[in-house]
Protein backbone atom coordinates (compact mmCIF):
# COMPACT_ATOMS: atom_id res chain seq x y z
CA UNK A 1 0.00 0.00 0.00
CA UNK A 2 1.29 3.23 -0.96
CA UNK A 3 2.09 5.52 2.38
CA UNK A 4 -0.67 7.90 2.76
CA UNK A 5 0.59 11.81 3.47
CA UNK A 6 3.17 14.20 3.07
CA UNK A 7 7.11 14.41 3.63
CA UNK A 8 7.44 16.19 6.76
CA UNK A 9 10.22 19.06 7.51
CA UNK A 10 12.16 16.25 9.58
CA UNK A 11 13.14 19.07 12.53
CA UNK A 12 13.99 16.97 15.72
CA UNK A 13 16.02 17.48 18.50
CA UNK A 14 17.11 14.79 21.37
CA UNK A 15 14.15 14.75 23.98
CA UNK A 16 12.11 16.94 22.23
CA UNK A 17 9.11 15.19 22.77
CA UNK A 18 10.12 14.06 26.77
CA UNK A 19 6.93 16.07 27.84
CA UNK A 20 4.36 13.79 25.68
CA UNK A 21 6.48 10.70 26.24
CA UNK A 22 5.91 10.74 29.80
CA UNK A 23 2.37 11.92 29.66
CA UNK A 24 1.72 8.66 27.35
CA UNK A 25 3.76 6.96 30.37
CA UNK A 26 1.44 7.66 32.78
CA UNK A 27 -1.98 8.25 31.42
CA UNK A 28 -1.51 5.72 28.73
CA UNK A 29 0.11 2.87 30.61
CA UNK A 30 -2.58 0.75 31.68
CA UNK A 31 -3.63 0.89 28.15
CA UNK A 32 -0.04 -0.61 27.21
CA UNK A 33 0.18 -2.71 30.16
CA UNK A 34 -3.31 -4.84 29.21
CA UNK A 35 -2.69 -5.05 25.31
CA UNK A 36 -2.38 -8.32 23.75
CA UNK A 37 0.14 -6.74 21.59
CA UNK A 38 1.96 -3.70 22.98
CA UNK A 39 2.69 -2.22 19.53
CA UNK A 40 3.03 1.95 19.24
CA UNK A 41 3.54 3.53 16.58
CA UNK A 42 5.89 6.97 16.32
CA UNK A 43 4.61 8.49 13.03
CA UNK A 44 6.34 10.79 10.92
CA UNK A 45 9.77 10.74 13.65
CA UNK A 46 11.40 12.86 11.00
CA UNK A 47 14.92 13.28 9.62
CA UNK A 48 16.51 11.37 12.62
CA UNK A 49 15.21 8.36 14.70
CA UNK A 50 16.46 9.93 18.20
CA UNK A 51 12.82 10.49 19.37
CA UNK A 52 11.94 6.85 18.78
CA UNK A 53 14.82 5.25 20.30
CA UNK A 54 13.82 7.70 22.99
CA UNK A 55 9.97 6.99 23.16
CA UNK A 56 10.98 2.84 23.44
CA UNK A 57 13.06 3.61 26.40
CA UNK A 58 10.56 5.73 28.02
CA UNK A 59 8.10 3.36 27.71
CA UNK A 60 9.74 0.00 28.68
CA UNK A 61 9.57 1.40 32.04
CA UNK A 62 5.65 0.72 31.96
CA UNK A 63 5.88 -2.64 30.12
CA UNK A 64 9.31 -4.43 29.05
CA UNK A 65 8.04 -5.84 25.68
CA UNK A 66 6.83 -2.83 24.73
CA UNK A 67 7.66 -2.54 20.93
CA UNK A 68 8.20 0.77 18.68
CA UNK A 69 7.82 0.92 15.25
CA UNK A 70 9.00 4.32 13.70
CA UNK A 71 7.09 5.23 10.38
CA UNK A 72 8.14 7.83 7.61
CA UNK A 73 7.44 8.42 4.23
CA UNK A 74 10.34 9.14 2.97
CA UNK A 75 12.44 6.00 2.29
CA UNK A 76 16.15 8.05 3.13
CA UNK A 77 14.88 8.51 6.16
CA UNK A 78 14.11 4.60 7.21
CA UNK A 79 17.26 3.82 5.61
CA UNK A 80 19.17 6.58 7.95
CA UNK A 81 17.77 5.60 10.86
CA UNK A 82 18.36 1.46 10.04
CA UNK A 83 21.27 1.31 12.17
CA UNK A 84 19.39 2.51 15.53
CA UNK A 85 16.88 -0.41 15.47
CA UNK A 86 16.35 -3.40 17.62
CA UNK A 87 14.07 -5.64 16.62
CA UNK A 88 11.87 -6.52 18.22
CA UNK A 89 11.62 -4.19 20.34
CA UNK A 90 12.21 -1.13 17.88
CA UNK A 91 11.91 -0.82 14.17
CA UNK A 92 12.07 1.21 11.29
CA UNK A 93 9.66 1.31 8.78
CA UNK A 94 7.78 2.93 5.32
CA UNK A 95 4.52 4.19 6.07
CA UNK A 96 1.92 6.96 6.53
CA UNK A 97 -1.81 7.30 8.03
CA UNK A 98 -2.55 3.93 6.58
CA UNK A 99 0.41 2.43 9.57
CA UNK A 100 1.85 0.64 7.06
CA UNK A 101 -0.92 -2.01 7.56
CA UNK A 102 0.13 -2.41 11.68
CA UNK A 103 -2.65 -2.16 14.47
CA UNK A 104 -0.83 0.07 17.05
CA UNK A 105 -2.39 0.54 20.84
CA UNK A 106 -0.70 3.86 20.79
CA UNK A 107 0.39 6.15 18.09
CA UNK A 108 2.28 9.18 18.81
CA UNK A 109 1.88 11.31 15.91
CA UNK A 110 3.89 14.96 16.78
CA UNK A 111 4.61 17.70 14.67
CA UNK A 112 3.28 15.86 11.70
CA UNK A 113 0.06 17.86 10.78
CA UNK A 114 1.62 21.11 11.83
CA UNK A 115 2.10 21.59 7.40
CA UNK A 116 -1.14 20.40 6.98
CA UNK A 117 -4.56 22.91 5.85
CA UNK A 118 -6.70 22.63 8.90
CA UNK A 119 -9.50 21.45 6.65
CA UNK A 120 -7.37 17.72 6.29
CA UNK A 121 -7.04 17.04 10.07
CA UNK A 122 -10.45 15.56 10.96
CA UNK A 123 -9.57 12.87 7.44
CA UNK A 124 -6.30 12.44 8.71
CA UNK A 125 -7.52 11.71 11.89
CA UNK A 126 -10.07 9.48 10.82
CA UNK A 127 -7.56 7.67 8.72
CA UNK A 128 -5.27 6.84 11.75
CA UNK A 129 -8.11 6.40 14.26
CA UNK A 130 -9.30 3.17 11.71
CA UNK A 131 -5.94 1.73 11.73
CA UNK A 132 -5.85 1.63 15.59
CA UNK A 133 -6.09 -1.58 17.48
CA UNK A 134 -9.29 -1.90 19.66
CA UNK A 135 -9.50 0.99 22.54
CA UNK A 136 -6.27 2.74 20.94
CA UNK A 137 -5.30 5.82 20.97
CA UNK A 138 -3.72 8.24 18.81
CA UNK A 139 -1.86 11.47 20.43
CA UNK A 140 -1.23 14.12 17.92
CA UNK A 141 -0.34 17.63 17.97
CA UNK A 142 2.92 19.94 17.98
CA UNK A 143 5.93 21.63 20.57
CA UNK A 144 8.47 23.88 19.82
CA UNK A 145 12.06 22.74 18.91
CA UNK A 146 13.17 22.64 21.90
CA UNK A 147 10.36 20.81 23.25
CA UNK A 148 9.41 23.81 26.00
CA UNK A 149 6.23 24.57 24.77
CA UNK A 150 3.62 21.52 23.83
CA UNK A 151 0.16 20.39 23.17
CA UNK A 152 -1.45 17.85 21.95
CA UNK A 153 -4.80 15.73 21.53
CA UNK A 154 -5.90 12.29 22.30
CA UNK A 155 -8.46 10.44 20.16
CA UNK A 156 -9.47 7.25 19.76
CA UNK A 157 -12.05 5.70 16.95
CA UNK A 158 -15.02 7.66 18.28
CA UNK A 159 -13.36 10.63 18.29
CA UNK A 160 -11.11 13.27 20.52
CA UNK A 161 -11.09 12.98 23.95
CA UNK A 162 -8.59 15.18 25.45
CA UNK A 163 -6.41 18.76 24.40
CA UNK A 164 -3.17 18.85 26.83
CA UNK A 165 -1.04 22.11 27.27
CA UNK A 166 2.57 21.42 28.83
CA UNK A 167 5.23 23.71 29.09
CA UNK A 168 8.63 24.35 30.43
CA UNK A 169 7.74 26.19 33.64
CA UNK A 170 11.08 27.48 33.94
CA UNK A 171 11.73 29.49 30.96
CA UNK A 172 8.07 30.34 30.77
CA UNK A 173 7.25 33.77 30.07
CA UNK A 174 3.39 33.62 29.33
CA UNK A 175 1.04 30.85 28.66
CA UNK A 176 -0.04 32.93 25.82
CA UNK A 177 3.12 31.33 24.30
CA UNK A 178 1.49 28.07 24.34
CA UNK A 179 -0.93 29.79 21.16
CA UNK A 180 1.87 29.37 18.88
CA UNK A 181 1.66 25.48 19.68
CA UNK A 182 -1.42 24.40 19.19
CA UNK A 183 -2.56 21.69 17.50
CA UNK A 184 -3.47 22.17 13.96
CA UNK A 185 -7.04 21.51 14.41
CA UNK A 186 -7.17 24.44 17.42
CA UNK A 187 -3.92 27.04 16.06
CA UNK A 188 -6.38 29.02 14.05
CA UNK A 189 -9.34 29.10 16.23
CA UNK A 190 -7.32 31.12 18.81
CA UNK A 191 -9.86 34.35 18.28
CA UNK A 192 -12.42 35.45 20.19
CA UNK A 193 -15.67 33.49 20.07
CA UNK A 194 -14.02 29.89 20.45
CA UNK A 195 -13.45 27.95 23.28
CA UNK A 196 -9.44 27.58 23.14
CA UNK A 197 -8.95 31.09 22.82
CA UNK A 198 -11.57 31.59 26.19
CA UNK A 199 -9.24 28.78 27.90
CA UNK A 200 -5.91 30.44 27.12
CA UNK A 201 -7.05 34.30 28.15
CA UNK A 202 -8.52 32.62 31.39
CA UNK A 203 -5.03 30.74 31.94
CA UNK A 204 -2.88 33.71 30.90
CA UNK A 205 -4.92 35.76 33.40
CA UNK A 206 -4.66 34.04 35.93
CA UNK A 207 -0.83 33.33 35.86
CA UNK A 208 -0.51 37.27 35.88
CA UNK A 209 -2.89 37.39 38.71
CA UNK A 210 -0.38 34.88 40.20
CA UNK A 211 2.77 36.46 40.39
CA UNK A 212 3.43 36.84 43.79
CA UNK A 213 3.49 33.02 43.72
CA UNK A 214 6.54 33.53 41.68
CA UNK A 215 8.63 33.72 45.02
CA UNK A 216 7.66 29.83 46.16
CA UNK A 217 8.48 28.69 42.24
CA UNK A 218 7.41 28.86 39.07
CA UNK A 219 5.71 25.38 39.85
CA UNK A 220 3.51 26.74 42.64
CA UNK A 221 2.54 29.71 40.76
CA UNK A 222 1.07 27.61 37.73
CA UNK A 223 -0.20 25.49 40.29
CA UNK A 224 -2.20 28.14 41.58
CA UNK A 225 -3.14 29.49 37.94
CA UNK A 226 -4.73 26.32 36.96
CA UNK A 227 -6.54 25.97 40.21
CA UNK A 228 -7.77 29.54 39.44
CA UNK A 229 -8.81 28.05 35.99
CA UNK A 230 -11.17 25.31 37.38
CA UNK A 231 -12.27 27.49 39.89
CA UNK A 232 -13.75 29.54 36.94
CA UNK A 233 -15.55 27.03 35.41
CA UNK A 234 -13.34 25.23 33.24
CA UNK A 235 -13.51 21.05 33.84
CA UNK A 236 -9.70 20.81 34.28
CA UNK A 237 -8.44 17.22 34.74
CA UNK A 238 -5.74 15.26 36.32
CA UNK A 239 -4.37 15.90 39.89
CA UNK A 240 -2.09 18.70 41.34
CA UNK A 241 0.86 16.40 41.01
CA UNK A 242 0.51 17.26 37.18
CA UNK A 243 -0.55 20.51 37.36
CA UNK A 244 3.01 21.09 39.08
CA UNK A 245 4.96 19.12 36.05
CA UNK A 246 3.41 22.19 33.82
CA UNK A 247 0.81 20.36 32.63
CA UNK A 248 -3.52 21.09 31.73
CA UNK A 249 -5.14 18.55 30.54
CA UNK A 250 -9.36 19.48 29.61
CA UNK A 251 -11.63 17.22 27.72
CA UNK A 252 -11.89 18.19 24.05
CA UNK A 253 -15.59 19.14 24.47
CA UNK A 254 -14.52 22.16 26.32
CA UNK A 255 -12.47 23.53 23.46
CA UNK A 256 -13.91 22.03 20.24
CA UNK A 257 -14.06 24.69 17.43
CA UNK A 258 -17.40 26.29 17.52
CA UNK A 259 -17.29 28.95 14.66
CA UNK A 260 -16.93 28.41 10.77
CA UNK A 261 -13.63 27.97 9.55
CA UNK A 262 -11.71 29.81 7.09
CA UNK A 263 -9.75 26.75 6.13
CA UNK A 264 -12.60 24.14 5.57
Amino acid sequence: MKPLGSITRGTTNPNRLRRVDNWIAVHLGGLLGGAEDPLVVDLGYGASPVTAVELRSRLSRVRRDVRVVGLEIDPERVAAAAPAADPPALEFRRGGFELAGLRPVVVRAMNVLRQYDESEVKQAWSTIAQRLAPDGVLVEGTCDELGRLASWVTLDAAGPRTLTLAASLSTLDSPATLAERLPKALIHRNVSGEPIHGLLRALDEAWRANAAYSAFGPRQRWRNSVEAVRAAGWPVLDRPARWRLGELTVPWSAVAPRLSSPYS
